[in-house]
This record gives C-alpha cells, structure tokens and sequence, in this order.
C-alpha cells in the first residue's frame, strides 16, 4: 500500500461543504486532518498562517488547493485530508475559484516530499478535480485516489 493510500484515515474526506471563504475551506480541511488523528487543532492555523505569509501558493492547479505548513508539533503523524465544496471560494490565485482543497501534514521533510510527488502523479491529470468534483461518495473517491 502506497503512502498515498494510507494517508486518507476516517473522517478525513469531506464531501460537498460550504465555506464563506479560503480560510474557511482550509479549516474545513484541517477539521479532516484532526478528524483523522493526523493533527491537533493548532495546525489549521499554521496552514493559513503560511498562506497569509507566502500568498496563494497552495493553489496547484485550476480548482485545487493543497495547504500545508511546516512539519511541527500540532502534526502526530503524516496524513491528508480532502475537501469538494458545493461551491468554489477564491484563494486570490491565477487557478481560483478552488473546488476541491487537499491538506497535507507530514511529520517531516522526507515524507512530504514522498506523499507530495505521489500525490502530483494523480493530481497532473487535467481531469481529476472534475473527476473528484463527479463522485458523490467517499468510497468512489478513494477509489479514484487510489
């Protein structure tokens, strides 16, 4: 099983959420993250922290956010979460409005880098936040993630 694979735990796919605005749409995804046990509360705000600080670079593609923060404390183990929102919110990126909001915690460098170059295998596919956006369930979505 692929670092991939393992990194979605329960509770860390939300599906169809409604968020007013990007720092919302990343604590939605770092609700998952702590759902799943991968982080505690404090690393939603690290993630927008690091947003406010570098700008939109967490939108990866058009319609897809992956925020992230640095590996620290509030992170227990390496994980992702993923977000569809019912509709998209601007992150003030050249790719807005974003969709689809994929959260990466990594206990360290070397596996962030790990789970993020599997991660760009799936996510280089111009089809797939469509794809994701078109499944109405968890375990079609894991599917396709996997």
């Amino acid at each position: 099983m692929s670092l991939l694979e393992k990194a979605f735990g329960k509770g860390s796919i939300l599906l169809n959420q409604t968020a007013a605005d990007w720092q919302q749409a990343v604590r939605l995804a770092g609700r998952g993250l702590e759902a799943s046990g991968c982080t505690t509360t404090q690393y939603a705000d690290a993630m927008i922290a690091t947003i406010l600080e570098l700008g939109p670079y967490s939108v990866i593609a058009p319609g897809l956010a992956m925020p992230h923060a640095r590996p620290d404390e509030s992170v227990l183990h390496t994980g992702m979460s993923l977000v569809t929102l019912a509709k998209p919110v601007d992150f003030g990126s050249t790719n807005d409005p974003v969709r689809v909001v994929f959260a990466l915690a990594a206990r360290d460098h070397d596996k962030h880098l790990e789970l993020l170059s599997e991660f760009a295998g799936k996510a280089s596919d111009p089809d797939f936040v469509n794809s994701l956006l078109s499944c109405p369930t968890e375990a079609q979505i894991r599917t396709l993630i996997h």
